[in-house]
């Protein structure tokens, strides 16, 4: 069973650039039928589906947040990685990484990002 963690700065400022990585262990990310996703949950509310990178390297996005979500992988690495543009403090959420195949299965620990000057 695959293993996922999150990793990335725990603090941004506003208008910055939020960069997660997400690290794979127990199985390739090119493993035919995975998909690879990026998953929020903001306090007090509940989880928001940002969007996953496929095993062919395909990706998709919620479309909240599509216009400023992008999403790209490093196989060297088996890595996946989530940037968040033009960040407000509406953008403070527990981040997770999870795998899919035909439902979502192995999920990260999370990580918190707090959006603040």
């Amino acid at each position: 069973q695959v293993q996922l963690q999150e990793s990335g700065p725990g603090l941004v400022k506003p208008s910055q650039t939020l960069s997660l990585e997400c690290t794979v262990s127990g199985g390739s990310i090119t493993a035919s039928y995975y998909i690879w996703n990026w998953i929020r949950q903001p306090p007090g509310k509940g989880l928001e589906w940002m969007g996953a990178i496929h095993y062919d390297g395909t990706t998709t996005y919620g479309p909240s947040l599509k216009s400023r979500t992008s999403i790209s992988r490093d196989t060297s690495k088996n890595q996946f990685s989530l940037q968040l543009s033009s960040v407000t403090p509406e953008d403070t959420a527990m981040y997770y990484c999870a795998s899919a195949v035909r439902s979502f299965g192995s999920w990260g620990q999370g990580i918190q990002v707090s959006v603040s000057s």
